[in-house]
C-alpha cells in the first residue's frame, strides 16, 4: 500500500484527459473546495455506486489520558463519515486495481 498525493493524482487527470496540468490542478481542487463546503453545511454528498459522504455528530463522552489514567470531558463534534457504494465494495473485496 502507498499514499497517492493529489499531485500525483492532477498528474495522471491531466494525462488521462489529455489537459494541462495546471487545468486539471483546479478541477481538483474546485471539486474538494466543493466537497468541503457541502459537508460543512451538514449536506450529504452521494456518488452513485461509489459511495456517500455525510457529516455525522459524535456525542460527548468522557475519555481517559493514557499516561496519567486522569478521566477527560471529550466535547462532542462533527465528523465526515464515508460510506462506500455497491461497485466500489465489490472492487475492494476482489482486490481490483484500477478505476472505481
Amino acid at each position: 500500500m502507498r499514499t497517492i498525493t493529489k499531485r500525483e493524482l492532477v498528474h495522471r487527470i491531466a494525462e488521462t484527459v489529455q489537459v494541462s496540468k495546471a487545468d486539471a490542478r483546479k478541477v481538483v481542487q474546485t471539486f474538494l473546495d466543493l466537497m468541503a463546503e457541502e459537508l460543512g453545511r451538514g449536506n450529504r454528498i452521494e456518488f452513485r455506486r461509489f459511495g456517500v459522504f455525510e457529516v455525522r455528530k459524535r456525542k460527548p463522552r468522557v475519555g481517559q489520558n493514557p499516561k496519567t489514567l486522569e478521566k477527560v470531558k471529550v466535547p462532542g463534534r462533527r465528523v465526515v463519515k464515508f460510506k462506500e457504494g455497491r461497485d466500489l465494495k465489490k472492487r475492494l473485496a476482489r482486490g481490483e486495481e484500477g478505476d472505481a
